[in-house]
């Protein structure tokens, strides 16, 4: 998570859940926990919603051209089946 400021974010919202009692304690609580959620995150190995998107366009794309060459080897396989079948071949 490149994103620093959402993980701030998070952290604000966890340490604000914290009992009274322990709010006195809030940025030693916010430090710990922007560190071990930083942690976490960088251990899920996560990528950015714009490399997500640059992957699925290039996977469609893949998809596409892949879909393109299965209908050409399927009428290239046709047109030598016809050809195969026709009377001037069988001599």
């Amino acid at each position: 998570m490149r994103d620093t400021q959402n993980l701030d974010d998070l952290v604000r919202r966890l340490a604000d859940l914290m009992p009274d009692s322990v709010k006195h304690l809030q940025q030693d609580i916010e430090k710990n926990l922007k560190s071990g959620l930083s942690g976490a995150m960088q251990r899920m190995d996560l990528v950015t919603r714009e490399e997500y998107e640059v992957q699925a366009t290039l996977l469609a794309r893949s998809r596409e051209r892949l879909a393109e060459l299965e209908a050409r080897v399927v009428a290239l396989e046709k047109a030598l089946s016809d050809r195969n079948d026709s009377p001037e071949s069988i001599e």
